[in-house]
């Protein structure tokens, strides 16, 4: 009988699992730093190498030799530009993410009612494709006083124009010394007194031939008419005689009249009477009472065209770039919130309308609270942006007014590279602006960590 020995095998020592696991650990970390590796050389030579050589840097002056310690901090505070960049800094703080939440709110609701909700989407997606140099170039253009070439200018005049007019002869004025004194209103009245049963004739200069209205008539034939005993009459004419010759304060017969102005009867300082001159400059005052009258052209008929709104002037230049910005992040605003919309339960909406909640009851009390969180992303992520908008200030505001309208992004430049060379007082700004991103951005990480939970 052969018999068969069995080894046993002894059992692994202990400890030898747990050690292969740990060097597993161990190999699997470093597999993992080194492909991390090239991201965090880049993310340390981009972003936390610049970080420390600002904060270092804004401790010198401006040559970068001499220590100075918090004075370029202090100095910061003491500029009058950079306090006016910290005020508009927080106006666009303050307005712009609001307004942009709002507005995205209100038409990621509204584009889904909307039967074409995809391509208008992609209508106000659209200016997120624009580089902020582009809009702002846009935007510069239509800004414009001129009304010939801002756009929003010639809407605002035409609109202007068509309710309240403008003057026929903004250039016009008298000669002096023959027969029309200037108020200090601006109108011109005749220097001589004047009874019903005569005719006076008022010459005007400053009007070019060409800028006469169409339908325009000689005046001479006006000025030889004689006047009824109660009524005044008289011509305004273009004391200009075209190709040279005729006399100064008498009416020649290539002298144009000047149609559609505004002539006045005044007596006791009161206009007791009014007239529009005809095609030939021609009018007449009828039904006078008897006693002397001074004629006078009023103030309307001189007063400068209407050239619409300064949009970039100090007033409104700083609303005017928020308008810019809100027409590029718009969409991205509703874009996020339409996603947000996309994932709230029907079942409730539902619910309310067969409760008998109209929609403004579902937006205000169930809408808008469901979507707190994404409001909330949203509203802090376009506060980060703001802080640091610098394209569009720089190329919409005009030169005159760019202090009036430099933010912190801005007003660091200009400190270091844009005329002041002091990359100290420059850097201390930066770090400002790093300190007032911060929160913001650990706000919006934490919030995204809590979602993802």
């Amino acid at each position: 009988m052969t018999a068969t020995l069995v080894k046993e095998t002894s059992p692994p020592p202990p400890g030898t699992v747990a050690d292969r696991t740990r060097r597993l650990r161990r190999r699997g970390k470093v597999v993992a730093l080194l492909f991390v590796l090239p991201a965090l050389l880049l993310l340390g030579a981009l972003v936390v190498y610049p970080v420390l050589f600002s904060i270092g840097r804004s401790f010198f002056d401006a040559s970068g030799t001499t220590f100075v310690g918090g004075d370029n901090y202090a100095e910061m505070f003491r500029d009058p530009a950079t306090l006016n960049a910290v005020r508009n800094t927080a106006i666009w703080v303050v307005v712009a993410p609001a307004l942009l939440t709002g507005l995205g709110l209100i038409l990621a609701v509204l584009v889904e009612k909307v039967r074409w909700a995809t391509a208008f989407k992609l209508l106000l997606f659209m200016p997120m494709a624009v580089s902020f140099l582009a809009a702002g170039i846009i935007f510069r253009l239509a800004y414009d006083e001129d009304p010939d070439k801002g756009v929003l200018n010639a809407a605002v005049v035409s609109v202007h124009d068509a309710f309240e007019g403008s003057s026929s002869y903004p250039t016009a004025r008298a000669r002096d010394g023959q027969g029309l004194t200037k108020a200090k209103d601006g109108s011109y009245r005749t220097s001589q007194s004047v009874s019903p049963g005569n005719a006076v004739a008022l010459g005007l200069v400053g009007v070019l031939p060409d800028d006469l209205p169409g339908g325009t008539k000689p005046a001479f034939a006006a000025a030889g008419q004689q006047a009824a005993p109660d009524e005044l009459r008289g011509v305004v004419y273009l004391d200009f005689t075209p190709g040279g010759g005729g006399e100064q304060g008498k009416v020649d017969r290539k002298e144009s009249g000047l149609p559609e102005m505004k002539v006045e009867a005044v007596r006791d300082g009161k206009a007791v009477a009014t007239a529009t001159t005809a095609s030939d400059g021609s009018f007449r005052f009828e039904g006078l009472e008897p006693g002397s009258y001074a004629v006078r052209l009023p103030s309307s008929n001189f007063a400068p065209p209407y050239e619409g709104v300064s949009w970039l002037g100090p007033a409104l230049v700083t609303p005017a770039i928020i308008g810019a910005y809100l027409w590029i992040w718009t969409g991205f605003a509703m874009v996020l919130i339409g996603a947000g919309l996309s994932t709230l339960p029907r079942d409730a909406l539902e619910a309310a309308r067969m409760d008998g909640a109209n929609e403004w009851q579902i937006f205000r009390r169930i809408t808008v609270p469901l979507l707190a969180p994404v409001l909330t992303v949203v509203f802090v992520t376009l506060v980060i942006n703001v802080m640091k908008v610098f394209d569009l200030v720089y190329i919409i505001a005009p030169g005159p007014v760019q202090e009036d309208a430099t933010v912190l992004a801005t007003q660091m430049w200009l400190v270091s590279f844009g005329g002041g060379n002091n990359q100290g007082l420059g850097s201390a700004l930066g770090v400002l602006l790093l300190l007032l991103v911060v929160p913001a951005m650990v706000f919006n990480v934490r919030r995204f960590r809590r979602s993802q939970r």
